[in-house]
């Protein structure tokens, strides 16, 4: 629903019958939620800093046990340790991000709809370090992780959005970012990986000597995405924009109802005291590496000292890395803020896929071409785990703007549909790996 400040709010907390008529004849449903707190209460402003401490101390033990060997540990317990070190920091450090990215902006008085938009975009810094450090070790296996990962985050949305409150017509009425920008967003990046696995199938049968992968295919296609990425975030911004433009019109805003209508948004945004926010920022920054290190290192321990598959590795990887995400959306789930949870587990689709996925393509495209040109992953082949992971954007993401485009939450049906698709093809990359 649209929080708009004192006095329009009614004493319920919600909108008045005249503020609604207001909207609605200015063409804005009243039961969209496009209006919120950024950041967390008090409270909970540091809540990250306990675990960001106690996880660089383990990470500091560990480098040191690695090293001298104080106590003798099989390296699966070792390696085991790293990655939940990893997974526990970068949570940490998308908070410490998030919160100095809220606090920034309200110090220079930044638009709510933005500073949304560009922390979202900030927090995803840890997950691209981490894609950086498992690129240097197996070029696959960051593929396979980031492209799982989409799979998840989808699964995730289409089960949350069954168990979001509905209407008498089993409905939910979703953000407009998501049944509109969004919407097309999944179009296109269904588009794009269909194009991409039928070339690949296509060079394969048709002998055109071209079996791989090459660095210049690896920069066009993350530009491409990349762009598209960006228009879709000034699309964005713009809509939120005018949607806000048209609210303040339609209630006849004063001056000074516009001001307290955004600082609302900053009430929970830390102090604006410059040096607080570097540190939170280095605190942040610091976690994302040292994050990313320790899930590298348990990669390389599982690829060469146990044994696992680059596949195998992969899926751990992503079947963990999003623990912490999961948590979060259920946790604004319980705390009835149904608009900032859909926004999370949407944006864990669009941004994995246009700006994770484009970033490690780059990263192997750099360490293919200048760092390590001769690693034995170079460069990747038209394997049948890259065509499926590719191709199968396409059913998923049409299924899903299919069932957005009705502008509702799913079903048991709906859910059940995505779920199918996403476990076929999961079995066949276990079946053909």
């Amino acid at each position: 629903m649209l929080k708009i400040p004192s006095p329009d709010f009614g004493a319920n907390g919600k909108l008045p019958k005249h503020v609604r008529d207001a909207l609605l004849r200015a063409d804005i449903d009243p039961d969209r939620d496009s209006h919120f707190r950024l950041g967390w209460p008090k409270e909970l402003h540091f809540k990250w800093m306990p675990r960001f401490v106690l996880m660089l101390t383990l990470y500091g033990l560990l480098e040191l046990q690695q090293h001298y060997q104080f106590v003798q540990l099989q390296v699966w317990v070792q390696s085991l340790l790293y990655l939940l070190v990893g997974l526990f920091m970068i949570q940490a450090a998308c908070q410490a991000l998030l919160q100095a990215t809220i606090a920034a902006a309200s110090r220079i008085n930044l638009s709510h709809y933005v500073t949304g938009t560009l922390g979202e975009i900030v927090a995803t810094l840890p997950e691209i370090v981490v894609a950086g450090y498992l690129v240097v070790q197996s070029p696959l296996a960051a593929f396979v992780m980031v492209m799982m990962t989409i799979y998840n985050n989808t699964l995730v949305f289409s089960f949350y959005s069954y168990f979001l409150p509905k209407d008498k017509r089993g409905r939910f009425l979703m953000p407009k970012p998501i049944t509109e920008a969004g919407n097309q967003i999944l179009i296109a990046g269904g588009a794009l990986g269909l194009i991409c696995g039928i070339w690949m199938i296509v060079a394969n049968v048709g002998n055109h000597g071209k079996s791989y992968i090459g660095p210049m295919d690896l920069l066009g296609l993350s530009l491409a995405m990349l762009t598209i990425f960006t228009v879709y975030i000034i699309k964005l911004v713009r809509d939120y924009a005018e949607e806000e433009g048209n609210i303040e019109e339609a209630l006849k805003f004063t001056e000074k109802q516009k001001d307290d209508r955004n600082a609302e948004a900053y009430e929970y945004a830390i102090s604006e005291d410059g040096r607080l926010i570097a540190v939170v920022t280095l605190c942040g920054i610091i976690g994302a590496f040292v994050g990313g290190h320790s899930v590298a290192v348990f990669a390389e321990n599982a690829l060469t000292q146990l044994g696992l598959s680059d596949i195998a590795t992969a899926f751990l990887l992503a079947a963990f890395g999003g623990m912490s995400e999961y948590v979060i959306l259920w946790s604004s789930h319980r705390k009835g803020e149904y608009g900032i949870a859909l926004a999370n587990a949407f944006g864990g689709i669009t941004q994995v896929l246009f700006l994770l996925l484009p970033f490690t393509l780059l990263a192997i495209f750099f360490v293919q071409m200048f760092f390590m040109p001769e690693h034995l992953d170079f460069p990747l082949s038209f394997s049948v785990p890259v065509i499926l992971l590719l191709t199968f954007l396409f059913p998923t993401f049409y299924t899903l703007s299919s069932l957005l485009a009705e502008d509702h939450t799913f079903g048991i049906l709906d859910t059940t549909i995505l779920t199918v698709i996403v476990l076929l093809l999961i079995v066949l990359l276990l079946t053909h790996t």
